[in-house]
């Protein structure tokens, strides 16, 4: 393939629309086709929208210049740029995190139901998932998102990270084996994680701390993200009856409305209080119990639950 070129400085963000003599252009016509996946693939590696949207603009950039007729898969030379840009971001992203008040969420995304329905992809961008992915090395990231998510061969893999496809056998299998042992213990249904949420958000809006007792794990642990712009707590509480008294003393006075939403393709409660949107609140369920809540209160990261974002492979 041919190496990445940066694109013209004037570049615009492509509409997808013909010209007044009805003709679209052949790159842009490629990148809007492929945007969803693009926002997927940076989603995924960096767990912010906002920086996403950001990458795929610097890919639209550099696709702007490419020679067309010298690319012989347009899908995997785009995956290849966006995947570029999003390491160099996410090593941008991991100081910013360094200096983040309290704990750092990754950005919740409202999605459409039919998200759900690409098993794989949906419990790739689960909260409880992105926060093991987290956990990864930035290339390991990469690889398991465009191996395990995407399909991508290792061929592909090697090119778009700058490393031998032997290298990349050995990142992938590490990644995985480091993901295996991290993430929830197994598949669950919607239908499982609307009825603890149901139980959860009765619980809480009648301030019933018995019901919430039943419905947590002894061991559930107790997220909060407010970057220092909202009130969170700073640190993970851990245990059943701490998250239950917490969450009955700080949701049950303020009077909230809890709502359910699809939420990175899973059943979530958003949080209104006084008609506003105040929190995100995201769940992890291992053996019918929760066993995680993340709740996302910095307003910086609420963007994208104003409406529908599409996520493809």
């Amino acid at each position: 393939m041919k190496s990445e070129q940066s694109g013209p400085a004037h570049a615009e963000n492509p509409s997808g629309r013909p010209d007044e003599a009805g003709r679209t252009d052949p790159a842009t016509e490629t990148f809007v086709t492929h945007r969803n996946l693009l926002f997927t693939v940076a989603y995924e590696m960096l767990g912010s929208a906002a920086d996403a949207e950001d990458v795929l603009q610097e890919t639209w950039l550099r696709w702007a210049g490419v020679d067309l007729d010298a690319v012989r898969d347009r899908r995997a030379y785009l995956v290849r740029i966006t995947t570029r840009q999003a390491l160099t971001r996410l090593r941008t992203l991991g100081r910013r995190k360094e200096s983040y008040v309290g704990t750092w969420l990754p950005e919740p995304l409202l999605t459409a139901p039919d998200v759900a329905e690409d098993v794989e992809l949906a419990d790739s961008v689960s909260m409880a998932m992105m926060l093991v992915m987290e956990t990864l090395a930035p290339s390991e990231r990469a690889v398991f998102v465009l191996r395990e998510v995407f399909g991508l061969d290792y061929e592909e893999i090697a090119e778009a990270v700058d490393k031998s496809p032997a290298a990349v056998r050995q990142i992938a299998h590490r990644a995985r084996v480091h993901v295996a042992a991290r993430r929830p213990r197994g598949v669950v249904s919607p239908d499982e994680t609307r009825e603890a949420l149901d139980a959860f958000r009765g619980a809480v809006e009648t301030g019933d701390l018995q019901t919430l007792l039943d419905i947590l794990a002894p061991d559930v642990v107790l997220l909060g993200d407010g970057g220092g712009v909202k009130q969170a707590v700073l640190r993970p509480i851990v245990g059943a009856d701490k998250v239950a008294r917490l969450l009955v003393a700080g949701l049950g006075k303020s009077g909230p409305t809890l709502r359910p939403a699809h939420v990175n393709a899973a059943p979530a409660l958003v949080v209104r209080l006084g008609g506003e949107l105040d929190t995100v609140m995201a769940v992890r369920i291992d053996d019918g119990l929760i066993t995680g809540l993340y709740a996302v209160r910095n307003p910086q990261k609420l963007s994208h639950m104003r409406q529908e974002t599409s996520l493809r492979r």
